[in-house]
């Protein structure tokens, strides 16, 4: 298979990716065509369809595997397909893992380890309470394979659970260090800080904001699903709920940053900055690590860092 990163200007290709868009438009003539993004592990590819009534191009929709043949050219900077023919393809005929961006690490193993930390918590009501999301297989499976975010950082399968590890580990560390956190809490917010996404994103290949996720946004799903399960629980400490919650609120740690709240608990800033610093460093790491190590070039401005990058001396 070629991948869409290693195509050139000129080259003619007949290969399958995923249709991840296809709309219709208009030339400045007034003549139909449509413009297609295609998509496999490496990136997106631009693509448009000239004649989209030649019986060469077969149906297909959004999210579709596709077999495109076609030429590519290049077109103000960046290369793009003209194609010639579609066919949709049948499972079997493809390798998802082709297809999707996946976490560089072993997704069970990761597991595997946030699940010690989910068993050493020791307050009964929390234990229960993690236990109540993460015995559920279809709860696993779901969280195995979910992203962190549409883009910006962990955006690929196994991303969740990627980040809500190494938050988690982070404030493990924090805890170590710091005898004044309340562990258990500290670590149940960590583990539980971003369970909302796996309402506010869709599954991949999609991976796009549902309409809960457009409306409510992944912190207040993720608080309002917690009280859900804490109903089912008896006995569940009041104060402890609201604590809980409060961390849940305030992981952003900044109202301008989409917190309901400040953190007002030490817990809460812990946790704040323990998945500010995933987070960023997750972002820098997928600024340069498509740049050779020699290249010392900067990599441009970045709006979400506020800074221009580049790769380390050796």
């Amino acid at each position: 298979m070629k991948f869409i990163e290693t195509l050139r200007d000129g080259e003619q290709i007949q290969e399958i990716y995923l249709c991840k868009h296809r709309q219709t438009a208009l030339t400045k003539g007034g003549k139909p065509y449509e413009i297609v993004t295609l998509q496999d592990k490496t990136g997106l590819l631009d693509a448009k369809i000239w004649a989209p009534n030649d019986p060469a191009i077969r149906e297909f929709e959004d999210l579709d595997y596709i077999e495109v043949t076609g030429n590519i050219t290049l077109y103000m900077g960046k290369i793009q397909l003209s194609i010639r023919s579609t066919r949709k393809v049948q499972e079997g005929e493809y390798d998802p893992a082709d297809y999707l961006p996946v976490s560089d690490k072993d997704i069970d193993e990761m597991y595997k380890r946030l699940m010690q930390y989910i068993n050493s918590v020791k307050n009964q009501y929390l234990s229960t309470l993690l236990h109540s999301f993460f015995d559920d297989p279809e709860f696993e499976k779901n969280f195995k394979f979910h992203s962190a975010a549409k883009s910006v950082h962990h955006g690929f399968v196994g991303g969740l659970l990627e980040h809500t590890l190494g938050v988690t580990e982070n404030c493990q560390f924090f805890a170590q260090h710091y005898p004044i956190l309340n562990r258990d809490l500290l670590i149940t917010a960590a583990i539980f800080h971003d369970m909302g996404k796996l309402k506010e994103l869709s599954r991949f290949p999609s991976n796009d904001y549902t309409d809960e996720g457009q409306l409510l946004g992944h912190i207040m799903i993720g608080a309002e699903w917690i009280g859900e399960h804490i109903k089912e629980i008896p006995g569940f400490p009041v104060v402890l709920e609201h604590e809980l919650k409060h961390c849940i609120l305030a992981h952003h740690g900044e109202l301008e940053y989409g917190s309901p709240k400040k953190p007002a608990l030490i817990e809460a800033v812990a946790l704040a900055f323990a998945d500010n610093v995933d987070a960023k460093m997750e972002t820098v790491k997928e600024i340069i690590s498509k740049v050779p190590e020699d290249n010392l070039e900067w990599q441009g401005y970045n709006r979400l860092l506020d800074s221009n990058f580049r790769r380390s001396s050796k």
